[in-house]
C-alpha cells in the first residue's frame, strides 16, 4: 500500500512549532556525499529545557476535544524529561457510550512501529549479525530482481533511511472509501515486496530519500531471516519484554480487533446532503503495514521506550547515531533536503533547537513520540483524529506540540 508522503509531512510531529505558528525549517544541506550527524561530544552543555512544561497551555490545547469537536474525539498526552512532567487526557473513548478518555488506553500507533523495527535492526548490527553497508540482496537472495530494469545492490542502511529506491506497492488505493472496503484484507509482506519490486526502481540506491512503508516491510523480512523467529517474537524478546512494555503488541496478521481497554478511532465522512458523520474504524486488519505500522501501544509504554531509546538503553550508542543521522540527499517528492533518519526524523524548531521523533498515522489515530536528544523534554501523544490521513495538520495535535515545546 502506498504511503501518502505528503500527508505524513503535513501531519508529521509538527515539532517545527515553538511558541506559536512559526514553522520549522530544515537544517542547511551538507556537502554532497556527506552525512549529517550530531557534533562530537565536547564540554557538557546545559539542558535545552530547564523549566517545567506549561500545564495551562497543555490543558488549553486539549480542551473541548470530544464528539462535538471536528478535529478529534480524544487526546492522550504525556510530556516528560528532566525538566518536569505533565500527563493529561480529554474527550471520550467511545462516542456511542460517552465513556471518558483514560490515560492507559491502548491505540494504534501506526508508523511509530518503524522506530521499533529500526531499533531491532541496529541491535543486530551491534551484535555483528548484519552489516549496514552490505547489500540486503546478500541476506535475502531472490527478493529483489536484478537485470536491466532490476535493482542495484541496496544496503541495509539505505533501507533504514529510505534511500533504497524501491517503490511502493499499490494496494487498494489511497482514498478512505477504497481502504475501508478492504479493511479486513490479510496481506502477506512477501506479496507486497514482490508487487513493489516488479515495478523496478524509482531511483538509484542512495540518490534520493522517499519515505515509504516498503523499506520497513523488507526490514521485517530481514529480521525474521536473521533471528530465525517471527518479527513479532523478535520485537517482544528484544524490546517489549526487556523494557516491560506489557501493553504494547503487534497483532497477528489475521487479527482485526484491538485487545484490552482501548480508545475507538473514527473517520469523519462527508454526507450526501452536506455535513459529516463519524465512521468507527477501530476494527481494521493492519497486516499491510506490519513492520512499518502495525504496533498497538499506550502513551506510558511509548514514553518509556522513547526515554530508554534516547538514553542508549535500547540500541548501543555507536549504532544509535544512525537514528540521529540524516543522509545528505534530496527528498524524492519535494526536492528539499532530506529529514528522515533510521527510524526517526529530525526537526529544527524556529528557535534553532533540534528535536527528533516519529509520527504514526492510521485512520482514527495520530501518534507522536520524540523530544530533545538530551532528554530534557519528551512528548508522546495519541490524538483520535477524525481525519488522520488528511492533508491538513490536525489542530489539536498542533496545539499540543506548540505547548509541549514552548520555551
Amino acid at each position: 500500500m502506498k504511503v501518502r508522503t505528503r500527508t505524513l509531512i503535513a501531519t508529521a510531529l509538527v515539532l517545527g512549532i515553538a511558541a506559536g505558528p512559526a514553522v520549522a525549517h530544515a537544517a542547511p544541506a551538507p556537502a554532497p556525499g556527506a552525512v549529517t550527524a550530531p557534533a562530537p561530544a565536547g564540554p557538557a552543555q546545559p539542558p535545552l529545557y530547564t523549566t517545567p512544561p506549561d500545564a495551562a497551555a497543555l490543558r488549553k490545547a486539549i480542551a473541548g476535544v470530544g464528539p462535538g469537536n471536528k478535529d478529534a474525539t480524544a487526546a492522550l498526552v504525556r510530556v516528560g524529561g528532566t525538566s518536569g512532567r505533565w500527563v493529561g487526557s480529554s474527550g471520550v473513548a467511545d462516542v456511542r457510550t460517552g465513556r471518558k478518555a483514560f490515560d492507559d488506553a491502548r491505540f494504534r500507533a501506526g508508523s511509530v512501529t518503524k522506530t521499533f523495527t529500526a531499533a531491532v535492526v541496529l541491535q543486530l548490527a551491534a551484535e555483528g549479525r548484519v552489516d549496514l553497508d552490505r547489500p540486503v540482496q546478500q541476506y535475502l537472495p531472490g527478493l529483489l530482481p536484478s537485470g536491466p530494469r532490476g535493482f542495484e545492490p541496496i544496503s541495509v542502511r539505505q533501507l533504514l533511511n529510505y534511500t533504497s529506491g524501491i517503490p511502493a506497492a499499490e494496494g487498494p488505493g489511497d482514498s478512505f472509501a477504497a481502504q475501508y472496503a478492504h479493511r479486513f484484507d490479510v496481506v502477506d509482506p512477501h506479496a507486497l515486496i514482490a508487487e513493489a519490486a516488479a515495478k523496478g526502481p524509482e531511483f538509484r540506491p542512495g540518490e534520493r530519500q522517499h519515505y515509504l512503508n516498503i523499506d520497513y516491510t523488507v526490514l521485517g523480512v530481514l529480521i525474521e531471516k536473521l533471528t530465525g523467529t517471527s518479527y513479532e517474537q523478535a520485537l517482544s524478546a528484544r524490546i517489549l519484554g526487556p523494557l516491560g512494555l506489557r501493553r504494547t503488541s503487534v497483532p497477528s496478521r489475521t487479527e482485526n480487533r484491538m485487545a484490552g481497554p482501548h480508545h475507538h478511532g473514527y473517520q469523519a465522512v462527508a454526507g450526501p446532503g452536506g455535513g459529516s458523520a463519524l465512521v468507527d474504524v477501530t476494527e481494521w486488519n493492519s497486516s499491510s503495514n506490519w513492520a512499518a505500522g502495525d504496533l498497538i501501544s499506550t502513551t506510558a509504554d511509548l514514553e518509556r521506550f522513547t526515554e530508554a531509546l534516547f538514553a542508549g538503553r535500547v540500541v548501543p550508542k555507536a549504532q544509535l547515531e544512525e537514528m540521529f543521522t540524516v543522509p545528505a540527499v534530496a527528498d524524492f517528492e519535494s526536492g528539499e533536503d532530506a529529514v528522515q533518519t533510521a527510524g526517526m526524523k529530525r526537526f529544527v524548531l524556529a528557535d534553532g533547537t533540534e528535536v527528533y521523533g516519529k509520527t504514526g498515522s492510521r485512520y482514527g489515530y495520530s501518534t507522536v513520540i520524540g523530544g530533545a536528544r538530551d532528554l530534557s523534554r519528551t512528548l508522546v501523544y495519541s490524538v483520535n483524529s477524525t481525519d488522520a490521513k488528511g492533508r491538513e495538520m490536525n489542530q489539536v495535535a498542533y496545539g499540543i506540540v506548540a505547548a509541549a515545546f514552548a520555551r
